[in-house]
């Protein structure tokens, strides 16, 4: 068998070309998820060579006058903003350069925040009302601004929302919010116009680098939005009440073009194919999907890393997967689970058990495919130091790179090996599940009498499946190390004719 580094470097090329085009997202009401817990799932992608590092940023006190400043750190923009005098802790996953675009995290209120999902307003809207790329908000800036100071999702959605209003957003994006009580989900318009919609509790939404919000009810609680955001698109001519009908503000606002068509179409298509497997539309009919569905099935957690998992390797898009058969850069239909995904991850919220296990986000580092889902509870009080390591260049030490180096191996020859990383972290799941279960009830048990125990009951179970989970990571490189020299030395032995040597 032959190491087929060309085929692998155009698939990894054309996987990161193309960067800001990233991430899918889903996100899911209480009424439809399996045990009544809020539900949230992305996968951020843009480079694999984007190590993430897991931070805890502790509770603190800032001085009037102090400011929060995007270039303090490198980012994207100049964007400022200032810093709240009691600033609650949160965790965040960020990049390893800026230590900004935190992706997933919790603050000690317990507001969730996943974000973000870029997307794109119509060209002709940008001209009149830009993004403001220069001083405005990013997804480098949404979690390190909010979560220090949000006590609730919606708090955090007006919170975002006025920023937007003011100083305007620097790229197109869309963000999810989740609390004890509800769960929200935010996209720009052009760079001062915004909406945000409370998700039905009995229904999800899916998105895929597109702006699917289209229902606007200002008179209603479950939508937020800029002030003048029907007044702006009729004034400029991208929304006639009397020949449109009801406003809809993907049709005002946002892009739906034939970059969409083979790029972001499908993956909201197989999402809800596989929570709504009745449901018949055709693949390439983006704006006319439903916004919201009640799935067939309630959700669960192993729903939704299926989903991040997915690259059309079942139902009627199998044509399309650009792995099982041999890796295929060029395949039109861009897949959930990519190589360039630098993490994926669920957020769980279930308000009937305390907060320290009742808010968990399970994080896949890299690619979802090729990846574990590993729990972190929200009491957990600390990462381990290599958490917070990792570059640009692969390292023995950075969470990062242990499980990267192995998608990266399995790649070679991802037909053969794929199957040997995915039997054993589905066994895994499956055990910490488990596990999970007799866990959370003895820790509910313990909480009751003293916090303190319960807390190290945690610290202890939750560092012990991270360090299982590394460990199988190392075991798994091993085991594909071992396979693919025996197969080197097969297509490469040179034996002299009385085959001993």
């Amino acid at each position: 068998m032959q190491f087929r580094t060309s085929i692998l470097a155009a698939a990894l090329s054309m996987a990161i070309a193309g960067s800001a085009l990233a991430c899918t997202t889903v996100v899911v009401g209480e009424g439809a998820s399996a045990d009544g817990s809020f539900l949230i799932a992305r996968s951020a992608d843009s480079s694999a060579m984007k190590a993430q590092h897991m931070v805890k940023h502790p509770a603190r006190t800032y001085k009037k006058g102090d400011m929060y400043r995007t270039q303090d750190y490198k980012g994207a923009t100049d964007f400022s903003y200032p810093q709240p005098e009691q600033a609650m802790g949160y965790t965040t996953v960020p990049n390893w350069k800026t230590q900004l675009h935190g992706a997933t995290g919790f603050n000690d209120a317990g507001v969730g925040i996943s974000g973000t999902e870029s997307i794109f307003a119509r060209d002709d809207a940008l001209k009149l009302d830009p993004y403001n790329e220069k001083t405005g908000i990013t997804e480098d800036d949404i979690l390190d601004v909010l979560l220090p100071r949000a006590k609730t999702a919606r708090e955090a959605v007006e919170i975002l929302g006025s920023i937007i209003e003011t100083t305007g957003a620097g790229e197109g994006f869309g963000v999810a919010f989740v609390d004890d009580k509800e769960i929200w989900y935010l996209e720009t318009g052009t760079g001062h116009q915004w909406l945000a919609q409370r998700t039905p509790k009995d229904t999800y939404f899916a998105s895929g680098n597109q702006g699917r919000l289209q229902a606007y009810d200002p008179k209603s609680p479950d939508f937020l939005a800029s002030k003048n955001l029907v007044q702006w698109a009729t004034e400029n001519g991208f929304y006639d009440p009397k020949k449109d009908g009801e406003f809809n503000f993907s049709k005002a606002y946002t892009r739906d073009d034939e970059r969409d068509r083979d790029y972001n179409d499908p993956r909201v298509w197989q999402i809800q194919k596989m929570l709504n497997p009745s449901l018949e539309q055709k693949v390439g009919d983006g704006r006319n999907f439903p916004v919201y569905l009640k799935p067939e099935k309630k959700i669960t957690v192993d729903d939704l890393k299926a989903i991040m998992r997915d690259h059309y390797q079942t139902g009627e898009l199998q044509s399309h997967d650009p792995y099982t058969k041999g890796l295929r850069g060029d395949e039109p239909y861009r897949p959930i689970s990519v190589f360039r995904t630098y993490e994926a991850h669920v957020m769980q919220v279930r308000p009937w058990l305390p907060d320290e296990i009742g808010a968990v986000t399970y994080v896949a580092m890299g690619m979802a495919d090729l990846s574990v889902f590993v729990p972190y509870y929200h009491g957990l009080n600390a990462y381990p130091a290599h958490y917070g390591q990792g570059t640009d260049k692969a390292d023995s030490e950075s969470l990062y790179w242990k499980y990267r180096k192995l998608q990266t191996l399995v790649m070679t020859d991802y037909p053969k090996l794929h199957g040997v990383v995915q039997k054993a972290y589905a066994d895994f799941e499956r055990q910490t599940a488990e596990a999970q279960k007799a866990f959370e009830a003895e820790y509910v048990k313990v909480f009751k009498q003293d916090a303190k125990k319960a807390d190290a009951m945690l610290e202890d179970f939750n560092h012990g499946i991270m360090a299982k989970a590394e460990a199988l990571a190392e075991d798994l490189t091993n085991q594909v190390f071992t396979i693919r020299t025996k197969d080197i030395e097969d297509a490469n032995f040179f034996a002299n004719r009385s085959k001993k040597d």
